[in-house]
């Protein structure tokens, strides 16, 4: 079986979200986790999306991992590849977006990428090269604070100058709605100036179809979700792409869990939706760091609930208490214990029967999908923008909901189990 589209993501959530758009545009898409090798089998997708933890790490290590995705994708026929970073365009001034970019651009050798993180459905907008979040520019969002890469610039542009090797331009909204004619005039016209990193306005999905149509004969190309919401229907055109696939849902019947670690305004909200419906207990990280063997305690305790109620275990926290913990036990410690403690309890939880997990937040769904050895997921349908329902590839499925801190209505959680019922 030859693949028609590949995709790189910086982190799992992101790999899910993708995964879903090119879903609900009839394309049959696996998700594979870390760089795969000469024994991973994709079976019959059309479509790949590798799911790497990049985002936040050291800039030769994303690097090198992203090229071997990029290698192994191109040698099992990807004709186009999709460089996944998220929505709000989660970087620091180092990477790693930028240096990422760059290696691709190298190896796919290609002196102009058209770059996208818009995604309408859940706000993500970019007008005059600036991204919105909601009615609020990126750097008046909830972003400003993200304890791991607060963004406090909007222009992308600018954010992509920073990290990388070259100059930024746009395409702006008015040339994207003249149609693709006009989209590839303004891309060459661009290049011509010395342009290597084209920033395409969007803010609807109907310019994200455009913009697809305008990168038909584009191999690499960089985005959210979105930038592929048009790709599926060029291979179709050319008739490269079958009949469409309905997705199904996953086929797990046991005990339900909510793990969260993402510490948005958004999946705080949907924990402070359900506290007094679900049995939850929220981790404390002095107890922790004290030596106290909080997995046991907590597993014991999940365990002793009723069967018919969900069961939630978070570490989510607000700004204040956040930046406290970070300044008491450094950033990346306060992280490294809560996510292992998170995969932990996956673990011990998945063996006691718990088989329909909802995780909230990138890194946490990192966490969990490691230390469960999750190795593929096979894509089911939507529970809410940018959100589906999974199953592990594996001979006890797993379903797992793996969410993007930001996404997702404040009902989300029943939203999703309701689906399983």
């Amino acid at each position: 079986m030859t693949l028609l589209l590949g995709a790189i993501a910086d982190d799992f959530t992101g790999a899910t979200d993708l995964c879903n758009t090119l879903v609900n545009e009839g394309m049959r898409a696996v998700q594979i986790i870390g760089v795969p090798d000469e024994t991973t089998d994709f079976g019959d997708a059309d479509a790949m999306v590798i799911a790497l933890k990049t985002r936040t790490a050291p800039v030769q290590e994303a690097v090198l991992q992203s090229l071997a995705a990029y290698d192994w994708l191109v040698a099992r026929g990807a004709a186009v590849v999709v460089e996944k970073f998220c929505s709000t365009f989660d970087s620091t001034p180092e990477g790693n977006i930028g240096a990422i970019t760059d290696a691709l651009m190298e190896r796919a050798q290609r002196d102009v990428i058209v770059l996208c993180p818009a995604f309408p459905e859940n706000g993500r907008t970019i007008y005059q090269g600036h991204l919105f979040v909601g009615p609020d520019l990126l750097s008046d969002s909830s972003m400003k604070d993200h304890p791991l890469t607060p963004m406090r610039d909007a222009s992308i542009v600018r954010l992509m100058e920073a990290q990388s090797k070259g100059r930024g331009g746009v395409v702006p909204l008015q040339i994207v709605q003249q149609g693709p004619d006009a989209i590839r005039g303004a891309i060459d016209d661009l290049a011509a100036q010395g342009v290597r990193y084209v920033i395409a306005d969007s803010i609807t999905r109907a310019d994200l179809r455009i913009l697809g149509a305008a990168l038909a004969d584009h191999t690499l190309v960089g985005g959210g979700s979105g930038i592929a919401l048009g790709l599926p229907e060029n291979l179709r055109q050319s008739g490269q792409l079958g009949e469409f696939r309905n997705p199904e849902l996953p086929r797990a019947t046991g005990r339900r869990l909510v793990l969260a670690g993402s510490c948005s305004a958004a999946t705080r909200g949907q924990i402070a939706h359900v506290r007094d419906q679900y049995a939850n207990r929220k981790i404390n990280i002095d107890d922790i760091v004290a030596g106290k063997d909080v997995v046991a305690a907590l597993t014991d305790w999940a365990i002793a609930q009723p069967d018919g109620m969900p069961v939630m275990i978070y570490a989510s926290a607000d700004p204040q208490e956040v930046k406290a913990t970070q300044q008491k036990y450094g950033v990346q410690r306060a992280g490294e214990v809560l996510e292992q403690t998170l995969g932990q309890l996956a673990i011990h939880l998945t063996a006691a029967g718990f088989d329909r997990l909802i995780v909230a937040g990138g890194e946490t769904s990192g966490a969990v999908v490691s230390a469960l050895g999750v190795q593929g997921l096979r894509i089911g349908p939507e529970i809410a923008p940018g959100v589906p329902w999974t199953e592990t590839l594996s001979p006890h499925p797993v379903a797992l909901a793996l969410k993007s801190g930001n996404f997702g209505a404040e009902t989300f959680f029943d939203d999703a189990f309701g689906m399983l019922t």
